[in-house]
């Protein structure tokens, strides 16, 4: 096991840079996942921290060591590759066996030299006991004499592994894995990913653009964009309290629903790009006139009788997916807004029936005009309440009114 810590670490490719000042710390035995969309930099870091890419500034420490300066052998960082990387030539023993090979001097590693050379016998018998423990914990005894060629992906996904595993390495750098895997595989190979996680208890720094992925496996999400480190927290509080709205988008299926406001006198939220809306339920201590961002996710809105609620729009299109209904609501000003709906509300509407849409405070996430997370005073505090409250009356020189409708 082994804690990895990275400040201000930089990647250059001449004058673009990839990797923008990223500070990172990963802790002994956790589990921690890169994600972003494709082309911000998350590979990049992942080879970076393997060696396998020069850094261009900053510094990287493993179990407090500084490591920049080492050869990636020297990291005993164990890398799984999105194409497994094994040799087509040898057999499924002989690629999970190549490690500990490597690990011999070179006479020892020659065919027909290092057979003769004392000791042979009892470091090839070493061997064989490490890589028959390996394939029997990934249940893939059977296959040890067969050639990569020979193998299902699923099967050379496990042989990759296996090869890493017997190194027993300080940590794993794994770089989208399983994204050539077939949509059922994949999620078997998550849950066996997370049992091998918690059988080894090491550490797993796991890179991939599936956001699905990232939150059903790691204990903790880095979220990375052009370059630069988002936001880094636990799959819950990535969902429940994104850090900048970019990230709001990239979270969670369906994607988020967008909805301008400004705050109005008494601090309350009214939206300010359609015409048939009511006053929302919450209030923020700023000033009048301030434009926001609010962004709901598809469960945060529920459906209401036409002419209730704080939307009014048309029922669009309908998804039934059997425990729930997505229902998209098409509003005058041509927005788009996501519901997820009871199979008993779906059952009820139907394509082109009016409808209201009542937003929850609570759901509420708010942005400013820089895309920077906003927190809502909360409800049950009073002094909070009594203070922002304080702080509107002072920026706006009026009563203040407050509180959740």
């Amino acid at each position: 096991m082994a804690s990895i810590e990275l400040k201000a670490l930089e990647k250059h490719y001449g004058e673009q840079r990839i990797l923008k000042g990223i500070d990172l710390s990963v802790r002994d035995g956790e589990f921690i996942s890169l994600v972003g969309a494709s082309g911000c930099g998350k590979s990049t870091l992942l080879r970076t921290i393997a060696g396998l890419e020069q850094h261009s500034a900053g510094e990287m420490t493993i179990d407090g060591e500084p490591a920049l300066h080492l050869k990636p052998a020297e990291r005993d960082l164990a890398m799984v590759f999105q194409s497994y990387a094994l040799y087509p030539h040898l057999s499924v023993f002989d690629n999970i066996a190549m490690p500990l090979r490597m690990r011999c001097n070179r006479l020892h590693r020659l065919p027909l030299v290092g057979r003769h050379l004392p000791g042979a016998s009892r470091r090839e018998g070493e061997i064989r006991a490490q890589v028959l423990q390996v394939a029997e914990n990934l249940q893939i005894t059977s296959l040890l004499s067969r050639k990569p060629g020979q193998l299902s992906g699923g099967q050379r996904q496990r042989v990759a592994l296996g090869r890493a595993m017997v190194r027993k390495p300080r940590a794993f750098l794994m770089d989208e894995p399983l994204s050539n895997l077939d949509a059922s595989l994949r999620v078997r190979m998550r849950q066996e990913l997370v049992q091998m996680h918690r059988a080894l208890g090491s550490t797993f720094i796991y890179v991939t653009h599936d956001q699905v992925e990232a939150m059903t496996m790691s204990d903790r999400v880095a979220v990375l964009m052009e370059g630069a480190l988002v936001q880094v927290a636990s799959p819950d509080e990535l969902y429940r309290r994104p850090a900048d709205i970019r990230v709001a988008r990239f979270i969670g299926t369906p994607a988020i629903n967008e909805l301008q406001a400004t705050v109005a006198l008494d601090g309350r939220l009214c939206l300010s790009d359609i015409t048939q809306s009511a006053p929302l339920g919450c209030w923020l201590p700023v000033a009048k006139g301030t434009r926001v961002t609010l962004a709901v996710r598809p469960e945060g809105l529920s459906c209401v009788p036409a002419g209730k609620g704080h939307v009014q729009g048309q029922v669009s299109y309908m998804e039934n997916l059997g425990a729930e209904v997505l229902v998209q609501l098409s509003c005058e000003n041509g927005q788009v807004l996501s519901i997820r709906a009871t199979p008993q509300e779906g059952r009820e509407l139907k394509i082109g029936q009016p409808l209201g849409v009542r937003i929850a405070a609570d759901a509420l996430h708010i942005f400013d005009h820089l895309g920077l997370r906003i927190d809502q005073p909360q409800a049950d505090d009073s002094s909070a309440q009594a203070s922002s409250a304080m702080s509107l009356s002072t920026l706006m020189g009026g009563e203040v009114k407050h509180g959740f409708a």
